[in-house]
């Protein structure tokens, strides 16, 4: 009852300013009144563009922010974004229930969640749109306990009315028509990375490598044993000239970022090119 009651007081701050730039921080805040929360993004996929930060917040005690690297690719990665853009699920999810087997192993966890000091995350994925979403991650650092079952609950008790406010307040944020698929463009530089260099069957161990699927996993996925898997990894890591996970996670980041028009090859085509290199991320 009383979590009731909080969340209809809440409601009612939060139904006025549906449609004011207020509506963001009101919505996290009243999330805040429900169930514990250290961290919270909102991010808005337009059904063409590339993401738009509708809310951001660092609490004390998080790390370095990793957003500006994500929005400019790192995204195609996250498990959250996967879901909504290529599975259409959505709902509330924990980050394990949608995350590969061992993604925690992953630079891409390490480097984007660790890197934030999230120690546990769930989130809400809501359809906006033919194809776009809105994402609102909620994270808890280093010293919080996990979400429980039963803060899962309340939020999945909520989420009809958050959707329904959500779409209504980013109503048109899916509308021009006429925009070009940045998102369609990326996802192929994506696919692409490494055809230039590697063969087929290598260029599909990399791209389940950048998605954070153990040696296991890619061995179940592509239908071969693991020693293969780990002799197409190795081959591939020396003609990419990358001795590890992180150096790769960066090389296909800087690749991705360098490459502008986003076309459909392999973005190290460019990027090896004199002048092609982008040095704007740290390699740790």
């Amino acid at each position: 009852m009383q979590t009731l009651t909080r969340f209809s007081e809440q409601l009612a701050d939060l139904i006025p300013v549906t449609g004011s730039p207020h509506f963001p921080g009101q919505l996290i805040h009243m999330l805040k009144q429900l169930v514990q929360i250290d961290d919270a993004t909102i991010v808005v996929f337009p059904g063409l563009g590339m993401p738009v930060v509708a809310h951001f917040e660092v609490p004390e005690g998080a790390g370095n922010s990793t957003l500006d690297v994500y929005l400019k690719g790192a995204f195609l990665l996250d498990p959250y974004y996967l879901a909504a853009a290529q599975d259409r699920r959505f709902g509330v999810f924990r980050l394990r229930e949608l995350a590969p087997e061992e993604f925690q192993d992953s630079d891409y966890y390490q480097k984007w969640y660790r890197n934030c000091g999230y120690h546990d995350e769930c989130g809400f994925l809501i359809a906006n749109g033919e194809e776009g979403f809105i994402n609102i991650a909620l994270g808890r650092l280093q010293d919080s306990k996990p979400f429980s079952d039963a803060d899962l609950a309340v939020l999945e008790a909520v989420r009809p009315t958050i959707d329904a406010l959500c779409r209504q307040h980013w109503a048109g944020a899916d509308s021009d028509a006429s925009a070009v698929d940045l998102r369609a463009r990326l996802h192929a530089a994506l696919n692409a990375f490494g055809s230039s260099l590697l063969t087929e069957r290598e260029t599909q161990v990399i791209n389940l490598v950048l998605h954070g699927h153990s040696t296991k996993t890619l061995a179940e996925k592509l239908s071969i044993s693991m020693e293969t898997v780990k002799l197409h990894r190795k081959h591939a890591y020396a003609k990419l000239e990358v001795s590890s996970q992180a150096e790769l996670f960066y090389l296909f980041l800087d690749s991705v970022m360098s490459a502008g028009d986003y076309d459909s090859a392999d973005p190290l085509v460019s990027y090896l090119q004199p002048g092609g290199r982008n040095t704007g991320i740290p390699a740790d």
